[in-house]
């Protein structure tokens, strides 16, 4: 609006012209404006004079085809079939833009009908109604009665937006004469038409339940197109408009069936529909149909965890990417009219939902974890809060689980009025609380396009969700990774670039970190002796990754987690008593890290791997347009090689191994190559499984919210059971591909003890030999120099981890420390359980293919405390 000198002068010059054609127009609208005036306010309306009143008209805003159009506008999530996932909204932007063509005649004329008969036939303001209301309500004493054409009401609420906060009659008034008069300007302008004003206000309406303009309205109500609508559904929605709390359908329909039928009535008056179509909708059951859909709409507000984290990587795209300030950014996604299309497949979607939506694929003996929040005040006024820990440390004292687990919620609810009841006791007053509770143990779930860094669905939790943006435990929760990541610390970077090969090998025998705590294997079978480095992966070696990691050093190791995309790393932290952390360690072979890792960045770097050593970051949607159809953001990950296709595929043939039968042989279907590696930390509170397919990676997690050890071999199964219930199924359909053999991968026999080129009849003899794949620019090329049949060969027990006695049915090569005394296997010991003395020559080869190993059923993995080995070495 232009306040300015010469804006006014321009204006009053513009009013001159005008006023002689349009005086006769606002005389009456002026003359009921008083008439109102006097009878409200006790005062004469001449004070105004024509002066004031040309005042007040100069002072208008300036009206146009733009300023009368409305703002806030619903965003619309598309999943990547194209179907609608669900509306982002916020308060006063519940609304779907809909061009008139697409809003059925019936619907149109409803409105005309109920709200402005005369909409076609008059310039703005409708004189005829003016006067009949000024009338009517100096007979009835009732000046409730509107007059306003459809075009007032348009310029009411796209211009005059402050309107409801007008505390006087005069700021009424003068709002009312700026409106009719703005009302005429605008129908004289070229470029509106009565469509265009009809259109605008379909498109601005308040309808009722936080909708806005008709498609809303239709959405909201019978859940179809606006263009779906019947005459019933029509006439519904017309009623509304009025007032959309009165006449609300669902709250209450008796009044909305009331003005429905005057609706319909006013239709059959003015000649828009006949008696057979009026008498069809007055006896449609058409408020039964809104009430099914209002019950299902209820049940379905909550948004998924997809869409949690795609809101989430959306509102850190427009401010990094665009530089919206946060709240720029958040009016943007809930006020924008965004159209933002999603990665998420539907059909993976629900392949992921129902399987883990479904109690029966989870063990046996569910827990729920309570968590609650208590405030009270004491007799001064102060509020105090308790926390759940500090209800914990209560429970400990007074006989109930400490950590919080219950066999029910009801069993939850009790405890939770317990604790209640003894806080209250020490004098306090009850000001409010929050009780939840989960099913434990918990799962998350990442399933991607490994070729695309499409996040094609994930599973934030196990149980209903009960609100938007809760915790999501795939993009959020940072727990331990375990041996999942040995592959892309310790292997990945020793084949890639610490001149390792699979054919590599380390002696599996007692081994401590630089600080003297020893590492300790998985199993409880002792040592395994000479090992290649495939055979570490297969079964999930300790020992031998901790060397490894050693022999390029944590710092390479290091190096190539941040190119993997891990944000959660600890390079170096100081604690306030002086304590240093640092993931820079012989721990970080195992997953020995300092806080830990999200389950979508696992499952990206395991993507990298799958997609030939290329990470591509992972995202939840393609593109965005901005309301007017223009691309906002368009998703352009950022990429780059991590490791060289030859050591991708070189780590995914070992990672074969691993399903096919090693610690991950259960999540093998069958149907589709799998490369992959399961997790574990020590005491079970974390387990893992992260693989691909030719077409998918996933990874899932298992564990107990609050990092209680998982007892039973069924809940130290959840993570593979589940990766391979989704695997499965989202597989069942496609055709078998095989992982592509990139250029510059080569064979070699290579001897099984020092992973150099096989002699024949001697490394053949003694422990064997085998043929392996390598990088041609770092296969072999040295013939095997291991010392075979050196008298100077020492020999372990690998039972006992102990000096083997000859006699000694489990001997393997092998050295112990200094010390260290012999097993108890002497020949009368063999004698007597039957067991004849393994030969000195030739040793056997405990990393033969066929080699056996008890996995254990669930816990196979790390021999180290969460985040024990962390600190600065």
């Amino acid at each position: 609006m232009n306040y300015g000198k010469h804006g006014i002068a321009r204006r009053q010059r513009q009013l001159s012209s005008l006023l002689p054609k349009f005086i006769h127009l606002f005389v009456a609208a002026a003359f009921t404006c008083a008439v109102f005036g006097c009878i409200a306010a006790g005062t004469a309306g001449a004070a105004g004079g024509l002066g004031v009143f040309k005042g007040i008209l100069a002072s208008s805003p300036e009206i146009n085809d733009s300023v009368i159009r409305p703002s806030g506008y619903s965003s619309i999530v598309y999943d990547a079939e194209g179907n609608q996932v669900t509306k982002l909204v916020a308060a006063d932007s519940n609304r779907i833009y809909q061009t008139i063509d697409k809003i059925p005649l019936d619907l149109q004329h409803a409105f005309v009908a109920i709200e402005d008969e005369r909409f076609y036939e008059h310039n703005g303001i409708d004189l005829r109604g003016i006067v009949r209301a000024a009338v009517t309500g100096i007979k009835s004493h009732d000046f409730s009665q509107g007059a306003s054409t459809i075009t007032q009401q348009l310029i009411k609420n796209n211009v005059f937006t402050g309107w409801t906060s007008e505390s006087s009659f005069s700021e009424k008034l003068k709002r009312k004469i700026q409106e009719q008069f703005l009302a005429v300007e605008l129908e004289k302008q070229e470029n509106v038409t009565k469509e265009t004003i009809l259109e605008l206000y379909l498109n601005t309406i308040n309808l009722g339940q936080n909708t806005l303009g008709v498609q809303a309205a239709s959405l909201r109500y019978f859940n179809k197109n606006v263009s779906e609508l019947n005459l019933s559904e029509d006439a519904v929605i017309a009623a509304i408009t009025q007032n959309p709390s009165r006449y609300n359908p669902i709250s209450h329909p008796e009044n909305n069936e009331v003005r429905r039928k005057k609706v319909l009535n006013n239709m059959l008056e003015q000649g828009y529909i006949t008696e057979a179509a009026y008498e069809e909708a007055i006896n449609d059951d058409v408020y039964s149909r809104i009430q099914t859909v209002n019950a299902e709409t209820e049940n379905n507000t909550v948004n998924s965890y997809f869409v949690d984290a795609l809101t989430k990587q959306i509102l850190s795209d427009l401010t990094e990417k665009l530089g919206y300030t946060d709240t720029q950014a958040y009016n943007q996604l809930y006020s924008g009219g965004l159209s933002i299309y999603a990665t998420q497949d539907p059909k993976i979607q629900k392949i992921c939902d129902d399987f883990t939506g479904n109690e029966e694929n989870y063990p046996a003996g569910t827990k729920y974890l309570l968590d609650y929040k208590l405030t009270v005040e004491d007799s001064e006024g102060n509020y105090e809060n308790h926390s759940s820990e500090m209800m914990a440390l209560w429970f400990a004292d007074n006989g109930y689980n400490k950590h919080r687990l219950f066999d029910s919620t009801e069993d939850a609810r009790a405890a939770a009025d317990a604790y209640k009841d003894y806080v209250l006791s020490q004098g306090f007053s009850f000001v409010s609380e929050n009780f939840s509770t989960a099913p434990q143990p918990q799962i998350s779930l990442t399933v991607a396009d490994q070729s695309t860094g499409y996040v094609k669905a994930i599973v934030g939790g196990r149980g209903k969700k009960e609100a938007s943006l809760t915790l999501n435990r795939a993009t959020d929760t940072i727990r331990q990774p375990g041996s999942t990541f040995k592959i892309v610390s310790t292997y990945a970077p020793a084949l890639d670039a610490g001149g390792k090969t699979l054919a590599s090998t380390q002696v599996d025998e007692p081994f401590n970190y630089s600080n003297g705590r020893p590492v300790s294997n998985w199993y409880s079978s002792g040592y395994k002796g000479v090992c290649t480095l495939r055979y570490g992966i297969e079964q999930s070696l300790n020992i031998v990754t901790v060397k490894t990691l050693t022999d390029i050093t944590p710092q390479l190791g290091f190096d190539y987690l941040k190119k993997f995309g891990f944000t959660t790393l600890v390079e170096q932290r100081v604690t306030k008593s002086g304590q240093v952390f640092s993931d820079i360690s012989q721990a970080l072979a195992l997953g020995g890290i300092t806080d830990g890792v999200k389950n979508i960045e696992l499952n990206a770097a395991y993507a990298a791997i799958a997609n030939h050593g290329t990470y591509i970051e992972p995202t939840f949607y393609t593109k965005i347009l901005d309301h007017d159809g223009n691309v906002l953001l368009e998703y352009e990950p950022e990429t780059h090689e991590v490791i060289k296709p030859t050591t991708a595929w070189l780590l995914t043939s070992a990672m074969e191994d691993v399903v096919t039968k090693g610690t991950g042989a259960s999540v093998n279907f069958g149907t589709q190559p799998i490369a992959g590696k399961t997790g574990t930390t020590s005491d079970e509170n974390d387990v893992w499984f992260s693989g691909y397919t030719p077409y998918y990676t996933c990874t899932t997690w298992a564990g107990f919210d609050n990092n209680v050890d998982l007892t039973t071999k069924e809940q130290q199964r959840l993570a593979r059971t589940v990766w391979r219930g989704v695997m499965e199924k989202i597989h069942e359909n496609l055709e078998r591909k095989e992982f592509v053999q990139p250029s510059g991968i080569v064979t070699k026999v290579v001897c099984n003890k020092s992973g150099k080129l096989a002699v024949d009849g001697i490394c053949t003899l003694d422990g064997g030999a085998h043929t392996e794949y390598f990088a041609s620019d770092n296969a072999p090329t040295e013939p095997c120099d291991y010392e075979h049949f050196s008298t100077n060969t020492s020999y372990i027990c690998s039972a006992t981890g102990l000096q083997a006695l000859d006699s000694c049915p489990f001997k393997v090569p092998g050295v112990v420390a200094p010390g260290t005394g012999t097993c108890p296997h002497t020949p009368d010991v063999t004698a007597a359980l039957g067991l004849t003395p393994t030969p000195t020559a030739p040793a056997v080869t405990p990393a033969a293919p066929d080699a056996t190993v008890n996995t254990g059923g669930g816990g196979e993995e790390e021999g180290i405390l969460n985040g024990e080995e962390n600190a600065a070495q």
